[in-house]
């Protein structure tokens, strides 16, 4: 069977909450981002995740994401790698989409980058080391990161430029799994929060 890749977003942060960008800022989990985070490994502990215990698991270093990456149980066995850190918003570090748009009218990520920060072309290069890592895998593996930069390797997984990362949301603390339908690339699961609900 080939490899899939389990995309963990980090748990809720106060600039998550707030709509700000998050990219290089080293932002804690809010009370409500640990609590999200334990109930993820909660439910991955359960059928018919069972524990994954034979995934290779990577985490962003910035602490949102390894810290939901302890607190859902696999601290140990991750390794941190900067491949998985957030796009780098520049002068566009902390601030939310409105104030952006005051300084520079239309202005789309997914198109533009980020001014003193990374392009699009940049953040899809990380994206695609991380791809080619999780489809040269003997297993499936695992990645605790951020929204920018996972919506980024979902679209670069299924061989769509970067953008399409525009069209699909993602949630603090969700779960989405990309896997294989016909032989090609596909989304399994995305943007589950359903352990959120319980």
């Amino acid at each position: 069977m080939a490899p899939r890749i389990l995309l963990a977003r980090h748990g809720q942060t106060a600039w998550s909450l707030s709509g700000q960008h998050t990219g290089r800022t080293d932002v804690p989990l809010l009370e409500e981002g640990r609590r999200g985070a334990r109930l993820l490994g909660d439910r991955l502990a359960k059928h018919p995740w069972d524990g994954l215990r034979d995934l290779e698991v990577r985490t962003s270093p910035l602490v949102r994401a390894s810290e939901t990456c302890e607190l859902a149980g696999f601290g140990v066995r991750a390794e941190p790698w900067d491949a998985l850190m957030e796009w780098d918003y520049g002068d566009y570090e902390g601030m939310t989409p409105a104030e952006i748009h005051a300084v520079r009218p239309g202005w789309l990520i997914w198109r533009d980058g980020a001014a003193g920060g990374e392009t699009v072309a940049q953040v899809a290069a990380r994206a695609d080391e991380v791809v080619a890592w999780a489809r040269a895998a003997e297993r499936d593996v695992l990645v605790f990161a951020h929204g920018h930069i996972l919506r980024t390797i979902a679209a670069r997984w299924l061989g769509m430029e970067a953008a399409f990362g525009s069209r699909i949301r993602l949630d603090p603390t969700s779960l989405s799994v990309l896997g294989w339908a016909y032989g090609a690339p596909a989304l399994e699961r995305w943007n589950d929060t359903g352990h959120l609900e319980e």
